[in-house]
């Protein structure tokens, strides 16, 4: 008999990583950065109309840059923020009329990051 399971879709409360310096990532790539299993992924494809990574041959899903941040910023309104999968639709097509600067926050934390990452490399 299987046991309930806790539920391991919802990440911790740790910081993401850095999002690496590549064009394409796939599915499993974008689930590690974003704290959300695959299947979430693909379910969210279809409920946000704004998230449309790349699809190449055998329907294989590459994620580019934009979709990661997409992702990580529709973590943040479900599991952070408590939104519905609607409410943050909404967020996310503009029909609200406040700007969430958590969000933004956290997108410029990600960017000093990484342009701190390279100015290590470019010491070095």
């Amino acid at each position: 008999m299987l046991e309930p399971k806790a539920n391991n879709d919802a990440p911790g409360d740790g910081e993401l990583p850095p999002i690496p310096g590549k064009r394409y990532f796939t599915i499993g790539e974008v689930s590690e950065l974003c704290g959300v299993k695959p299947h979430v992924l693909r379910y969210w494809e279809q409920e946000f109309p704004q998230l449309k990574p790349v699809k190449r041959r055998g329907n294989r899903r590459y994620y580019q840059r934009h979709d990661v941040l997409m992702v990580r910023q529709i973590r943040n309104l479900l599991y952070d923020q408590g939104f519905t999968i609607g409410g943050a639709r909404q967020q996310l097509s503009g029909e609200t009329a406040r700007h969430d600067m958590n969000q933004t926050h956290q997108i410029l934390r990600q960017f000093r990051i990484e342009l701190e990452d390279i100015l290590q490399l470019l010491r070095h």
